[in-house]
């Protein structure tokens, strides 16, 4: 017979372990980041992400005048000039590495910046959700030993 304490351990363990799996295949799956950003007057959108080789990266900008600084890894995209109402960057990583792009609206409008960029989640992410799925497994545990034998002072 399974006490009251051992299904509310066995159910917040089963919760931990159906999120952290959700969590962990979700962000194993899906490496892409929609961008739709925008800009105000003087002032700046920075992004940086590391990208394996032959990963696709897409990014609009739409403005009256902006000043963009992009830097790929190797001898990939290289970029640092001034721009004027709107511009497309389609690229391929053309080695493992880190991606800047810095835009600085310099115009009299709000900048308006959309694409897509595919990036390497970081190994901190991925151990985050081990840890969550194995804590539910020790909760589970650990509240089984709750229908065995009741532990003093419980």
């Amino acid at each position: 017979m399974l006490t009251k304490k051992t299904v509310i351990g066995i159910g917040i363990g089963a919760l931990g372990i159906a999120l952290g799996s959700f969590f962990l295949i979700q962000s194993i799956i899906s490496n892409v980041n929609t961008v739709d950003d925008t800009v105000d007057i003087a002032k700046s959108d920075v992004f940086q992400f590391d990208a394996q080789k032959h990963f696709h990266e897409f990014l609009n900008v739409t403005g009256s005048s902006f000043h963009v600084v992009m830097k790929t890894p190797s001898d990939g995209l290289q970029v640092d000039r001034d721009f004027q109402n709107e511009i497309s960057f389609d690229w391929y990583s053309l080695q493992d590495g880190k991606h800047f792009i810095n835009i600085t609206n310099t115009g009299g409008t709000t900048l308006h910046v959309t694409g897509k960029l595919q990036a390497v989640q970081s190994p901190l992410i991925f151990m985050s959700h081990l840890i969550v799925i194995s804590s539910g497994i020790l909760i589970i545990g650990i509240s089984a030993a709750f229908s065995v034998r009741k532990p003093r002072g419980f």
